[in-house]
């Protein structure tokens, strides 16, 4: 769409150009300095050429040599077209050309994106066709109508990168709606994976506890708190269980301990294979624990992904009952 879009605007204004250099040549009566107008018109070529066609592919920014060539033609053109006429021939329709002609090129560069060129060249026009013709005729002679393009020209510029702001912000907005909607289906994913196992796990415990009208023995009952704890290591950290993890929880649990597992985002932004790693370790330590109370913590620690602390029976909450403290570091060793 954009190279379209460059093509025919640089398809007119090669169009444009060729139209107010057939003008030139166009004499009704002879200039006393023909070299001069054709000077003029070799120079006009070359400097709308330059500033249509030359640049790198996919910018739109003139180059400054080209930008710098075409404020020099501005100037040059009309005081070579000046002097290849007589007086009173300055006012014909074939030795005007050069107003629409320099007014075309000042709105290349305002589309171009060198706006200080393109008002700095309009400025210079209306001086020099003031001078040679007077203010007066000068305006009535096509002067308005290039101050009408440069000004329609660089409105449209602004109106277009405005428009084309608007449209990257949009865009910005929409990947960050569709970022957030993906977050939401595995977030939703991952509920419904965690309600189903937890249904899986206390299904048949609470089918025998209605069956049994809650007359459960002893070893029931044993099965209910395992699958208590089991649901709430799913509901608080089951970003750190894996089968093994599960299975070394389940055998904590089955000598007697208490095992808790708090999950406070630690582990978020961490790599899967490095989060296997983690947990293979923590099944190995959790398969050596003794103690009687386990707590496992991923904590938002910049050095530390897991802690395990184990307190022995008995003890208080001074750091004499800890028996067990093994940090797994956020990196491998």
């Amino acid at each position: 769409m954009r190279r379209t879009v460059r093509s025919i605007t640089t398809a007119l204004a090669l169009g444009f150009a060729l139209y107010f250099a057939a003008r030139a040549i166009w004499w009704i009566e002879q200039p006393r300095g023909p070299l001069f107008m054709v000077a003029a018109i070799v120079l006009y070529v070359a400097a709308i050429l330059t500033a249509v066609l030359t640049g790198q592919a996919g910018r739109v920014r003139m180059p400054v040599a080209a930008a710098v060539l075409a404020l020099v033609t501005s100037a040059a053109v009309p005081t070579l077209v000046t002097l290849a006429l007589e007086p009173g021939m300055r006012g014909a329709p074939f030795a005007t050309w050069y107003i629409g002609a320099i007014g075309l090129l000042a709105v290349i560069c305002i589309a171009r994106r060198s706006p200080f060129f393109g008002w700095a060249m309009l400025g210079i026009l209306i001086v020099a066709a003031s001078i040679s013709l007077g203010m007066g005729e000068a305006f009535t002679l096509g002067l308005v109508g290039s101050i009408t393009w440069v000004v329609v020209a660089q409105l449209l510029v602004l109106f277009w990168d405005r428009a084309v702001r608007d449209t990257e912000r949009l865009a910005d907005i929409q990947r960050a709606v569709s970022a957030w909607h993906a977050t939401q289906l595995v977030r939703q994913r991952e509920r419904r994976v965690r309600a189903q196992r937890a249904l899986v796990i206390a299904g048949p415990v609470l089918t025998r506890t209605v069956a049994a009208h809650g007359e459960l023995t002893e070893q029931e009952r044993l099965e209910a708190r395992l699958a208590e704890g089991t649901m709430r290591d799913e509901l608080r950290g089951a970003i750190l269980l894996n089968d093994a993890v599960r299975q070394a929880i389940s055998d904590a649990r089955g000598r007697g301990a208490v095992v808790t597992v708090f999950d406070e985002g630690g582990l978020e932004g961490t790599e899967e294979q490095r989060l296997d790693e983690i947990r293979d370790e923590l099944a190995e330590v959790l398969a050596q624990v003794r103690s009687n109370r386990v707590i496992i913590r991923a904590g938002r620690d910049d050095e530390i992904a897991v802690t395990v602390v184990g307190r022995a029976a008995g003890g208080s909450h001074d750091d004499d009952a800890v028996d067990l403290w093994h940090a797994i570091r956020r990196e491998a060793d």
